[in-house]
Order: C-alpha cells, then sequence, then structure tokens
C-alpha cells in the first residue's frame, strides 16, 4: 500500500518501525542460535530463554503463563515441557502454598550454560543502554510500551487466532 510523503516525521516514525522490525529479527536469530548452540529445537529453545528470564526477574513461570508467552497451546506446551524436563534443563515445581500450583524452574546444568550464552548480550546491551540520558531511557519505555500495548490490543481484539482446524476469515 503506498503512503504520500508527509515529510521528516512520517520518515522517522519509518525509520523507527524498520529499526523495531530489525531488532526483533535479529533477537529471533539470537534466539535461534542459543537453540543451535544448546542442540534444541527454536521453540524449546525461545520458551528455555523465557524461563531464564522469569527467574531472574523473581517472576519464575507456570507453564499456563509460559504458555501464553510463547503462543502456544496447553498441549504442545506440556509437550515442549516434557522434552525440555527430559533433557534435564528445567525442572517443574510445586513451592506454591497451594500446591497445585506448578513452577518452572532452570536446571543447575543449564543456567551457567545460558549465562555464558547471554553474558556478551547483556554486557553490550548495557552498555549501549548507558550511552542515554535516564529520561530518554524513560521516554523509550513509555513508547515501547505504548507500542506493545497496542500491538496486544490488536492481536486480541482484530487478529484473533483461529482455533486449530478452522480457517483465518477472510479480511475485507
Amino acid at each position: 500500500m503506498e503512503k504520500p510523503e508527509l515529510g521528516g516525521l512520517e520518515a522517522q516514525r519509518d525509520r523507527l518501525m524498520d529499526g523495531l522490525r530489525a531488532f526483533g529479527a535479529n533477537y529471533t536469530e539470537f534466539t535461534r542460535r542459543f537453540a543451535l548452540w544448546l542442540g534444541l529445537h527454536s521453540t524449546d529453545a525461545a520458551a528455555l530463554a523465557e524461563i531464564l528470564y522469569a527467574e531472574d526477574k523473581g517472576a519464575p513461570l507456570s507453564p499456563a503463563r509460559l504458555s501464553e508467552r510463547i503462543s502456544l497451546s496447553s498441549g504442545a506446551t506440556a509437550a515442549l515441557l516434557n522434552r525440555l524436563e527430559g533433557a534435564g534443563h528445567i525442572a517443574r515445581t510445586r513451592e506454591h502454598s497451594d500446591r497445585r500450583i506448578v513452577t518452572l524452574r532452570s536446571s543447575a546444568h543449564v543456567r551457567p550454560r545460558a549465562e555464558e550464552f547471554f553474558g556478551p548480550y547483556a554486557i553490550r546491551m548495557a552498555a549501549e543502554m548507558a550511552t542515554y540520558a535516564p529520561e530518554q531511557l524513560r521516554q523509550f519505555e513509555d513508547f515501547i510500551g505504548h507500542l506493545r500495548g497496542t500491538m496486544d490490543s490488536l492481536l486480541s481484539d482484530e487478529y484473533q487466532a483461529p482455533r486449530p482446524g478452522t480457517r483465518a476469515p477472510r479480511r475485507a
């Protein structure tokens, strides 16, 4: 679809969106290389990265929350977790007072390997962010938060995934 040129602001917005798309593609490739490095399928590695990240933030995931984060059905997530647990990469624990709640934890052997892989990424990203003033980072954090909210809204309201075995509705 052709867009009329609206000058500098429109060009800047296009460059920002191009940069976000490129970063997303690069991060996907980074996760793919993590998968190769560990000898995992890319979906399994993405799930493991989510589990590790959530642990680092002090908010470990449940299987249901992981399923939401990686956009898999509960059945597909269960199969993925069985593979990761069978390979010794994760453990399912029942550490909540409600013993029905399952918490996903990375294993002792995979954490050092993940730190080895992600360490250079964390160092370089922190160094890059350190070149920006706190106010600039706050504005960018707001900007990214609003974009994410817009995308979440689009996905839940206008681009709902079809149920398995059905076709996506045609758009007019």
